[in-house]
């Protein structure tokens, strides 16, 4: 059984831009972020720093936490936020609206008078998906004035939505177009088709990214982990299912799988993708679960949960 779902893992080397794993690893490199972000702009940025990847913001123990998957300043400070999404969420819209909060609550020291010194700040969520419907590759947000739409709030914040489904050609750069068609086929003759030498040097950053050892152990570690946690919650789930009935027995697996990452330090958002569940109910999980630190008595809240969410 282990042996023939093994084979169901996508090796390394046939990974495309589009997976998390593989975009943290390439967006890693400083030249190579630089490139994407200057494709997305159509200007050549220039980091300060090295690119953070899953970089974790929280305000306070008892307030919902975010992981981002890449973050950099510019050497002109504005920060950098940029996200793949390869699954359509509802919530895409107000996360991007959170994760621009919390991304503001780091940028002013104690005691600084003015907020005109906050960082201007972009948050880039990549797609494999149009999520408007209006067939455009760039969906830019900023703050407006209703009843002047000529009249921008100029607070600096803004949030732009990235579709590699687009049709709008005539619209966009055609380095662009190209690098958005090697994110979903990041491959040889991909890159070769490509006019753009940015292109081509994200294309050599992934060659090296899929060929390094270190990086391969990583890769298939995070795979096992993933895997052996769902081979046991379905073990788990139909023994508890016999027991206590399959809503029950869903539910107290789950509480028992999240307990173990809140244990390591994870947090709901990095659950959620890990467990591969739906993140409102990893955080509500995580909320009942907090009031039980450090023990976790998975029955207690496995109860609790049965009686206020039925729709588990």
């Amino acid at each position: 059984m282990k042996k023939e779902k093994k084979q169901n893992i996508v090796p390394l080397k046939d990974l495309n831009l589009t997976d998390r794993f593989l975009f943290d690893e390439v967006l890693e490199d400083r030249e190579t972020y630089q490139d994407v972000l200057s494709i997305i702009f159509g200007r050549d940025i220039s980091l300060l720093d090295q690119p953070q990847t899953e970089k974790e913001l929280r305000v306070s123990p008892l307030l919902r936490s975010i992981r981002m998957d890449v973050f950099v300043m510019s050497e002109e400070q504005s920060i950098y936020n940029t996200e793949m999404q390869d699954t359509r969420k509802a919530d895409l819209a107000k996360r991007s609206r959170y994760y621009q909060s919390l991304i503001d609550t780091g940028l002013l020291e104690p005691g600084v008078p003015n907020y005109n010194f906050l960082n201007q700040s972009f948050v880039i969520i990549i797609m494999t998906f149009d999520l408007f419907g209006y067939g455009k590759y760039v969906y830019t947000f900023e703050n407006r004035c209703k009843e002047v739409p000529g009249c921008s709030l100029g607070d600096g914040a803004v949030k732009i939505f990235i579709n590699t489904k687009g049709k709008n050609a005539d619209e966009v750069s055609e380095e662009l177009i190209e690098f958005l068609k090697y994110v979903e086929h990041s491959t040889n003759e991909t890159a070769n088709q490509a006019k753009s030498e940015r292109v081509r040097r994200v294309h050599d950053r992934v060659c090296k990214v899929k060929v390094n050892e270190e990086v391969g152990v990583k890769y298939m570690q995070a795979w096992e982990e993933k895997y052996y946690e769902r081979e046991e919650g379905r073990e788990e789930g139909r023994i508890e299912g016999r027991i206590t009935g399959r809503a029950e027995g869903r539910i107290k697996t789950l509480v028992n799988q999240v307990c173990r990452k809140l244990a390591k330090g994870m947090e709901a958002t990095a659950i959620a993708d890990m467990l591969e569940e739906d993140e409102d109910v990893i955080r509500d999980i995580c909320g009942v679960a907090r009031q039980y630190e450090p023990d976790y008595d998975i029955e207690s809240i496995t109860e609790e949960l049965l009686l206020s969410k039925s729709e588990y």
